[in-house]
């Protein structure tokens, strides 16, 4: 097919990636242990883990995985926040053969019991933070090892042991459970430091990960996500990280967003490491004094994340203070990037704030702006190496350039499918290889991609289509707004109508303010009908403001 956006590629970036470079996930670890041993790999509360140190003890975890009985292809959740423990265990995990499942630690009784049961998950490391939750489904669930942590178990003496301390009996943060069985993390690693370990061998074409997505739409499938998947999208995101300068083994990536979700796990945890950089751990990015004292303490280099926390970081007394020579940019992803944010990130720290575009399915990375853009363009940027972007209509015809439709992506970052859902996976996947993304999207004449909106957040005002994203990056230029989320509400007489959720960022802001800003920015039907004021809004774990929520909130309202 024919691809423009290779027109529009930065220098250096190659149009196709050799996946035969590495077998899988292990052989890049190997070699990136091998060549970078000495040098730090994580940061966490002042802790440095070398890449020495993450090799000993990965294949210590490993062995006493393999003790217990598990073996290549059996399900492992991993149940942890940002601290070294995670890639300690990940790796242990891959080197063991596991497939990993990746769980957020907030996840309820309920949702941890769907997750651990769809897996068919034999094993699970949890910070015992929230270990209570497991204990509610212990005996619904397939789980047959469980391994037990404490936030400071990997820490040195006696800082790990006062953290501990803290959590658990002045701030109250681990409740009371009863798992009996349990292994604690230390204890799995003394033991598998006494054990040796069975090579597992691992190609293109085994699992490496179910990371689970579409729980806002329904009930949450596993993403089979494979080492071919993770090789490509690792190989992809470093020929352009290289190509702007983000180099091997002098990067400080600042990791605030969740490794167990797809966007950091790729491009914090994964790319970072076949490339040698340090990932500095942000275990609590909520606590914003706490986060910007750990960027005091270390010349960072480049920060992915989403437009809510480049948008609370910005809002942050201190931040604008922080030294930025050393800063090369930030990716934002996850959702829409505002052009109000992306203004202000550049006027602060000097650098753009560069907008990509992927999905869980994508492993996740699909489209990325060039690095040296000098503004926001408003765009998610140009199909990655050895990647297909296309329009598509519902009836699944490829439209031309500058007409709306359906994102489709190909490319060998695609996931298998769904666990255990062939007809989920039916419903995204053509027969000739493209995912639906369920994104509205156009290409402009020079291969960049312009998402639109989702296609279930679309609002039908009289007839016409109205996208929420374009009626967000309106409110959200208004100097008094900090965040805010738009979407459709029943309407007698136009079918839907539009209401805006604002939390302001100046107590003065009134209705009529936003009124009056909407008529300058806005034709009539994409005015907001209902202009509501909160002191937050609902978001997901990486701070994705979830529109259903909302939407939920006000159908039981019309329901009552």
């Amino acid at each position: 097919m024919n691809k423009p956006w290779l027109e529009s590629y930065p220098e250096g970036v190659p149009a196709e990636i050799d996946l035969n470079q590495y077998s899988s996930i292990l052989d890049i670890f190997d070699q990136s242990c091998e060549k970078y041993s000495g040098q730090t790999a994580y940061i966490n509360f002042d802790k440095n883990l070398t890449f020495h140190d993450l090799d000993r003890l990965s294949r210590d975890f490993a062995a006493f995985l393999q003790s217990k009985g598990l073996q290549k292809g059996d399900r492992i959740a991993v149940m942890l926040p940002n601290i070294l423990q995670y890639p300690v265990t990940l790796f242990g995990a891959i080197r063991a053969g596991l497939v990993v499942v990746n769980t957020n630690p907030m996840y309820t009784a309920r949702e941890l019991k769907h997750q651990l049961t769809d897996s068919g998950a034999k094993a699970i490391v949890i910070v015992e933070n929230f270990a209570h939750v497991l204990e509610k489904v212990r005996s619904e669930v397939p789980v047959e090892l469980v391994i037990t942590t404490r936030i400071g178990d990997l820490l040195d003496f006696p800082k790990g042991a006062l953290l501990n301390f803290m959590l658990k009996y002045v701030k109250k943060a681990v409740p009371d459970f009863s798992l009996p069985g349990a292994t604690g993390f230390g204890s799995a690693l003394r033991q598998g430091s006494r054990l040796s370990l069975e090579a597992v061998e691992l190609g293109h074409d085994d699992l490496a990960f179910l990371q689970y997505t579409g729980g806002t739409t329904g009930v949450a499938k596993g993403a089979m996500l494979s080492h071919r998947n993770l090789v490509a999208n690792m190989l992809q995101a470093k020929a352009w990280m290289l190509s702007a300068g983000i180099g091997e083994s002098s990067e400080v990536v600042v990791t605030a967003l969740p490794l167990y979700h797809i966007f950091a796990l790729t491009a914090n945890c994964l790319a970072f490491m076949a490339t040698g950089g340090i990932n500095l751990l942000i275990t609590n990015p909520r606590d914003m004094p706490g986060f910007i004292k750990e960027l005091e303490k270390i010349p960072f280099t480049y920060m992915p994340g989403v437009n809510t926390l480049f948008n609370s970081l910005l809002n942050t007394p201190g931040f604008a203070e922080l030294d930025f020579s050393t800063f090369k940019g930030a990716l934002g992803g996850g959702m829409a990037v505002q052009r109000a944010v992306a203004e202000r990130w550049k006027e602060v720290t000097g650098t753009p704030l560069i907008e990509a575009y992927g999905l869980t399915e994508t492993s996740p990375a699909a489209c990325i702006n060039p690095m040296d853009i000098e503004g926001f363009n408003g765009c998610i940027g140009l199909p990655i190496s050895s990647t297909e972007c296309a329009i598509m209509n519902d009836a699944g015809e490829l439209l031309p350039q500058g007409e709306r439709g359906e994102l489709v992506v190909r490319g060998p970052q695609v996931m298998v499918g769904y666990w255990q859902r062939p007809e989920e996976t039916a419903k995204v996947i053509t027969e000739d290889g493209w995912l639906r993304t369920g994104d509205i999207a156009m290409m402009t004449e020079d291969g960049f991609f312009k998402i639109v909106d989702r296609k279930k957040d679309m609002i039908l005002v009289s007839g016409f289509n109205v996208f929420p994203n374009e009626i967000e990056d309106v409110i959200a230029l208004h100097p008094k707004v900090m965040e805010v989320a738009v979407i459709g509400v029943p309407d007698d007489k136009s079918t839907e109508a539009v209401k805006v959720f604002i939390v302001k960022s100046d107590p003065s802001l009134s209705e009529e303010e936003i009124r009056a800003h909407c008529k300058e920015q806005l034709t009539g039907y994409k005015r907001p009908r209902h202009i509501e004021f909160r002191d937050d809004l609902p978001k997901s774990n990486v701070g994705k403001i979830l529109r259903r929520e909302l939407r939920d909130e006000e159908l039981k309202k019309l329901e009552a």
